[in-house]
């Protein structure tokens, strides 16, 4: 069996909001009173889930509420969670960097962190003394750390500026050496807290890769905190799911992942009358609603490539409409149109009564790669467009499983899913 390396025990941070600290002299009087007696903070008996959205009528809030869970040693965990979750806030507990108000946490060995941008790093230093420094707080001797210095400079590629005081770098060179440094010193435990989003891609690959190779090479414990789903399924096989600062769920990543992405995306309806309109719009008529179907296999909430997708879109005129075109269109995530298709392509123009809701399907493989998208909708008629609802909905699409490929990191490059027919001619 492997060693158990993280342990948590019933977890809890709480924190007064707009406050530092508790907030006032009395409640620090009220709490070094019960202390003395032995008796429990009576300010963590109340407090509130962390629900950003609404407003609540306490002042304490509970980032973390009773987490537990066991984490082996060389085992890759990604934590996965809306935004206000308690994500970047258990990598601090963990890190040590806050402590609990609540709860124990048991860890055997050295630990690297990297939860922002410069973590770690003194601005007046040089990236190398910045390498030394940051060895020496792991505990390593100096010769330990000289031994490697080529290594981590070739890595993050920084060696121009490796002798040039840090505050001058930017954000994507602060990274870079940043986590060369963590990922190269001899450290057991590797936590990193969505900072591979400040460098480019070229690099994010190299990191993705050797966080790969730390895990199952050289025996590391890895935990990855990222809203970007294909890199944490592409480098974990477990997961964690946090929600309003409680745990709820863990286990296989892709069972995780699932349970995320599941609430609110395909087989529910949209009220699309609630999405503000852009451009070009007519009073008398509406898209009302609209439906995303996993037509491949309708019990599936999720999508993943080479399903079929079905949307099902309802619309309503107050007057009578004739050759009514409906239409869609799929973007990327900065508004660039993928796909764009017109109900014309397969069926007649739409002649349409008044005060009756029609209702349109569109049925078709999915031809892009894993990935977030955008659904946009549209409608027109002989005299021009009646309406443009742009992001009605996120489409996230995942990557297709492969039960006998144990691969852990299988990049991906472009939008389309295209098989061309390979031929070998022999010379």
């Amino acid at each position: 069996m492997s060693e158990i390396i993280i342990k948590v025990e019933n977890l809890s941070k709480q924190y007064r909001l707009g406050e530092i600290g508790t907030g006032s002299l009395s409640h620090d009087l009220n709490r070094w009173w019960y202390k003395m007696r032995g008796k429990e903070d009576p300010y963590l008996k109340i407090g509130e889930v962390n629900d950003r959205t609404k407003k609540g009528e306490s002042d304490y809030v509970w980032a973390l509420k009773d987490v537990n869970f066991e984490i082996k040693k060389g085992e890759v965990w990604g934590v996965i969670g809306k935004n206000g979750a308690g994500k970047s806030t258990l990598l601090k507990l963990l890190s040590r960097v806050t402590s609990p108000s609540t709860g124990k946490i048991n860890i055997k060995g050295k630990m690297a962190s990297l939860l922002e941008v410069g973590t770690g790093f003194h601005g007046e230093l040089t990236g190398r003394e910045n390498v030394f420094l940051n060895g020496a707080i792991l505990g390593m001797r100096r010769r330990e750390i000289a031994s490697k210095m080529d290594e981590i400079i070739a890595f993050s590629g920084v060696e121009k500026y490796i002798d040039t005081p840090v505050k001058r770098y930017s954000s994507g060179m602060y990274v870079r050496l940043a986590f060369s440094v963590a990922a190269h010193l001899d450290t057991d435990i590797l936590i990193l807290d969505e900072v591979l989003a400040v460098g480019d891609a070229s690099f994010q690959q190299k990191c993705l890769g050797k966080m790969n190779d730390a895990a199952t090479n050289q025996g590391k414990t890895v935990l990855f905190v990222s809203h970007n789903l294909l890199q944490v399924q592409g480098i974990c096989k477990k997961g964690m799911l946090l929600e309003h600062g409680e745990l709820k769920m863990m286990g296989d990543i892709n069972k995780v992942v699932s349970e995320y992405t599941i609430t609110g995306k395909n087989n529910s309806e949209i009220d699309v009358t609630k999405i503000p309109r852009l451009g070009p719009k007519v009073d008398y008529f509406n898209i009302t609603r609209v439906k995303i179907i996993n037509a491949t296999d309708p019990g599936d909430q999720l999508f993943r490539e080479e399903d079929e997708m079905m949307l099902e879109i309802s619309f309503i005129s107050r007057e009578e409409i004739k050759d009514c075109v409906i239409a869609f269109s799929v973007s990327d995530v900065h508004g660039n149109a993928l796909m764009d298709c017109r109900s014309t392509q397969d069926h007649p123009a739409i002649n349409v009564s008044r005060d009756i809701e029609y209702t349109i399907t569109a049925k078709f493989d999915l031809p892009l790669r894993a990935g977030n998208y955008q659904l946009n909708l549209g409608a027109a008629c002989f005299y021009g467009i009646m309406e443009y609802v742009p992001s009605v909905a996120n489409i996230e699409i995942l990557p297709k499983i492969d039960e006998n490929d144990n691969t852990l990191y299988k990049p991906t490059v472009g939008i389309l899913l295209f098989y061309p027919k390979w031929e070998l001619i022999n010379q």
